[in-house]
């Protein structure tokens, strides 16, 4: 057998899954820490494009899991995780807004010229719903809030946005791991 298969899964997925493995640990270790690295996770996967390269919502998932399964506290993760992401989205919008005139310049709008045209229409369509819609879709969720800056949504407007949809998102994704996870138990 091939050593980039281990149990039928590729190398990379055992890496994850390790990483993960080993996170679960760490949390399980240390539940006093639990509050502070659900915040962290859920800002980081906030971000602009750092989303894209961190497994950050396995890991919140993983963390609804650990809530049923360890006795986690359900309300200050769930709180930590909205308000993790909301910051974090805050974070990406004033990004936005402060390089508007420059971001076409900017990666990956400089590479794929055509995603800003695309992105402003779907704002001119969808105007504050789209910062509700794409929470739960993981590769727009953190370049909409950047988007919404770079077009000028009114700032009042996105950040009711944000912070309305931000605790509906950390329970939608915590939730089916902790009534799971009790379940089972």
């Amino acid at each position: 057998m091939s050593r980039a298969f281990i149990a039928g899964r590729p190398s990379e997925v055992n890496v994850l899954l390790d990483a993960g493995t080993a996170l679960i640990g760490f949390v399980q270790a240390h539940q006093a820490w639990s509050v502070p690295i659900a915040f962290l996770f859920a800002f980081i996967k906030a971000l602009a494009f750092v989303s894209l390269f961190l497994p950050t919502t396995v890991t919140v998932l993983v963390l609804g899991g650990l809530i049923g399964a360890a006795g986690l506290p359900f309300v200050p993760i769930w709180l930590a995780i909205s308000l993790g992401a909301a910051l974090g989205d805050w974070v990406s919008f004033a990004i936005g807004w402060y390089v508007k005139d420059r971001a076409h310049r900017l990666w990956p709008f400089s590479r794929y010229p055509e995603m800003l045209p695309r992105a402003e229409l779907f704002f001119r369509r969808w105007g504050v719903l789209s910062v509700v819609f794409c929470r739960f879709f993981s590769p727009l969720r953190a370049t909409v809030p950047l988007l919404c800056g770079i077009f000028e949504m009114p700032r009042w407007k996105f950040q009711a946005a944000n912070w309305l949809s931000a605790p509906v998102w950390a329970f939608l994704v915590l939730a089916p791991g902790g009534i799971l996870a009790a379940w089972l138990n």
